[in-house]
């Protein structure tokens, strides 16, 4: 069925007792030219694009739970393509494109909301990397504009420019960005792939990797053996445990980020805000919610919770940058476990094994990726050649010397 006005109206004249499931719950086939494990965002926009833009129908997605129960429904939902490295810009800006006609692509309101998405900067070193920022956006084709303190108070009144502890100076805007529904855009990647063909299997966790003679052939699930021509792995942090199926050790840590969302409040929050002395970041939900995150957890977990020093830390920065809202009821926290890479960049590449395929690396770039990663894994998969936004995103940068490093931190996962 397609999502339309005359769709709704016929429903609605039946006492809507006549939609479809949004997709097919599946059972697993004992074959498939490609599996990908791992049903979150990147996986289902890999089989989606594998589909729709490719040709390749006989796609499984594995997920080990539900769908969308990971990452996918465990973040803040910005958007962005604010990057400033060669080897990063095309990709999130492949996938910035690939959001704004989205929602008419596959037929599902993702509710995506290019509401803005403003950088703050308090020092003039700070104002001088945005402007180097903003200047290699601008040479990529993306958007970007550096704002006064005027400009900002314009924009957001609101904020503590007065009495602040690390005074405004302005921001870094990129009107483009913003937010989207991370449960109906994992839906919509769902229903797209799953009306073309693809099997969706959900609780249905791969325990093993089938390699003959260098090359992968199946994998192993509590729902028994699927034979595979091509596996992808699009797992965020569950990466290096899925690898190590296969042999591989990867450079990656995983973490546990946390975020929260407050009790319903009036409009106050018209875009997206960061906070560029310390790490913390806001916007509002349709729901009135504000949702707002900041650092990592500072130790290596596999847990979906998180601790509350980390959760005073990002409250205090909210505080320090709009005092108003501390009598604000904060509603629920979640945590999301995320797959750090040593240079704060991802990975997008074939492995030594033949037929086997790893997406992986995203750090705080997995949801606004989604598409744009979709797609030129699809690519990697079908035609077993990496997608010229994806050029540099290889795992053997490492040894090679190539790194990416997006934030000058170094071979440290933690600080990225």
């Amino acid at each position: 069925m397609r999502y339309s006005l005359f769709s709704l109206l016929a429903n609605t004249l039946s006492g809507h007792r006549n939609w479809q499931p949004t997709w097919r719950d599946a059972a697993p086939k004992p074959a498939y030219d490609v599996v990908i494990i791992g049903g979150g965002g990147h996986g289902l926009s890999t089989a989606y694009y594998l589909a729709s833009r490719y040709g390749v129908r006989n796609v499984a997605v594995l997920e080990k739970g539900w769908i969308g129960g990971g990452n996918m429904g465990r973040n803040t939902t910005i958007i962005r393509s604010n990057y400033l490295l060669p080897g990063n810009i095309p990709l999130y800006e492949l996938s910035m494109k690939l959001w704004e006609g989205l929602e008419q692509d596959f037929n599902y309101n993702a509710m995506v909301s290019q509401r803005g998405v403003l950088n703050l900067y308090h020092s003039d070193a700070q104002r001088d990397a945005y402007v180097r920022r903003g200047n290699a956006m601008r040479l990529h084709g993306v958007d970007a504009e550096l704002l006064d303190r005027e400009a900002v108070r314009k924009l957001y009144p609101f904020l503590n420019f007065d009495q602040a502890r690390f005074p405004i100076q302005g921001g870094l805007l990129q009107a483009r960005g913003g937010t989207a529904r991370h449960d109906a855009v994992a839906w919509g990647f769902a229903r797209g792939a799953s009306d073309r063909g693809v099997d969706i299997v959900q609780n249905c966790e791969v325990t093993g990797i089938t390699i003959v003679n260098g090359r992968v052939t199946g994998v192993e699930t509590t729902r028994g053996p699927i034979a595979a021509g091509k596996v992808g792995i699009a797992v965020a942090g569950s990466s290096s445990k899925v690898a190590a199926m296969a042999g591989m050790r990867l450079p990656i840590e995983s973490f546990v980020l946390q975020a929260m969302v407050s009790e319903g409040l009036k409009p106050i929050i018209p875009g997206v805000i960061t906070f560029g002395a310390g790490h913390f970041y806001i916007s509002q939900s349709d729901k009135g919610g504000l949702v707002f995150g900041g650092d990592l957890d500072g130790y290596n977990s596999y847990a979906q919770r998180g601790n509350l020093p980390t959760i005073e830390d990002i409250c205090e920065g909210g505080m320090a940058l709009m005092p108003a809202i501390g009598r604000a009821r904060i509603l629920r926290t979640w945590a999301g476990l995320v797959d750090m890479s040593m240079d704060g960049s991802p990975i997008i590449d074939r492995t030594p094994t033949q037929g086997l395929y790893l997406n992986a690396g995203w750090n705080y770039g997995g949801f606004k990726a989604t598409p744009g990663s979709g797609l030129v894994f699809a690519h990697l998969i079908a035609r077993d050649e990496p997608h010229p936004a994806a050029t540099e995103l290889r795992l053997d940068r490492f040894a090679r010397g190539a790194v990416i490093d997006e934030k000058g931190q170094g071979a440290q996962p933690n600080l990225h």
